[in-house]
């Protein structure tokens, strides 16, 4: 039996990051900073309650104990989100992965797994893990 018959478009959005956060060697605390700050930041989220991520991660985790649970995340992710929130989706795996600074095989895979799922172009996908990587650079410090 399925854990869950749909999400609406922002509990898929939680969704996208933790199956990439998720996909390594479990969520690190600096995945979970990233997710929280981008639910409080990003116009998408406008709405959605804090309390609301620790259920939508419920949720993702329920769905992934499935025997098929990473199938049905991703036709759930795919129907919630129409194209233009698709690349939102992924903007946010990116982000979320870029974050962390020590992504692993899994983790790749995971984003590459989500990016055919949401049927991403290819260039739009490259230029939008180009921008990630560009946030998400560090500042080494001068030594004299």
């Amino acid at each position: 039996m399925l854990a869950r018959t749909g999400l609406d478009p922002q509990e898929a959005l939680v969704c996208t990051m933790v199956l990439v956060a998720a996909a390594g060697d479990g969520i690190s605390d600096r995945e979970i900073g990233t997710m929280a700050g981008l639910v409080q930041t990003v116009p998408a989220f406008r709405g959605f309650s804090t309390s609301r991520v620790a259920a939508a991660t419920d949720s993702v985790v329920a769905l992934l104990r499935e025997a098929e649970g990473l199938k049905h995340a991703a036709k759930l992710i795919r129907d919630a989100l129409e194209p233009r929130l698709r690349e939102t989706a992924y903007a946010l795996a990116c982000d979320v992965l870029a974050a962390d600074r020590s992504s692993d095989q899994d983790s790749l895979r995971m984003l590459e797994l989500i990016k055919t799922e949401l049927n991403l172009d290819a260039l739009v996908a490259a230029a939008i893990e180009r921008g990630a990587r560009a946030r998400h650079q560090l500042i080494e410090p001068v030594l004299a």
